[in-house]
């Protein structure tokens, strides 16, 4: 099975912790970004050494994790190769991999519950990429330098 890239800050640790165990035990390959202690720290650089472990690979894929998932998110998004998605339910994460091809997915340790955040992950593990007039949109994503 694939490598599955975790990163999280202070208030999603114990989610990731939960998150990786389930990840392992599905004979997933893990590799854990961070944070590792509850200690404060900052996020972005979390989301940005599991954007780069990502963007490194064919077919990578990542779970970030914060208190509300809003700023993993919003970092990971800053990255070119990214499509991150913040979901709070399964059919968010069926959907953003359906449709959006997401490679990241975000959490909100605060927001969503432990049980609830494992089904969104396995939705969003186990669901593929559709293509066709999806794939269309997705390269309209890419920004074209301004002209003029």
């Amino acid at each position: 099975m694939s490598t599955i890239h975790l990163a999280c800050d202070h208030a999603g640790l114990d989610l990731k912790d939960i998150l990786k165990h389930a990840l392992e035990e599905r004979g997933f390959s893990v590799t854990d970004h961070g944070t590792h202690t509850r200690e404060s720290c900052d996020y972005p650089q979390f989301a940005h050494a599991l954007c780069h472990a990502v963007e490194a690979e064919a077919d990578g894929r990542g779970i970030l994790i914060c208190g509300t998932g809003i700023g993993m998110s919003m970092a990971a998004n800053r990255h070119a190769g990214i499509r991150a998605a913040l979901c709070t339910t399964e059919l968010h994460a069926r959907l953003t991999r359906r449709h959006n091809n997401a490679n990241v997915l975000c959490l909100g340790a605060r927001i969503t519950g432990v049980e609830l955040a494992l089904a969104i992950m396995a939705a969003f593990l186990d669901t593929d990429f559709e293509g066709g007039r999806h794939q269309r949109r997705l390269d309209q994503l890419t920004i074209q330098p301004a002209k003029g």
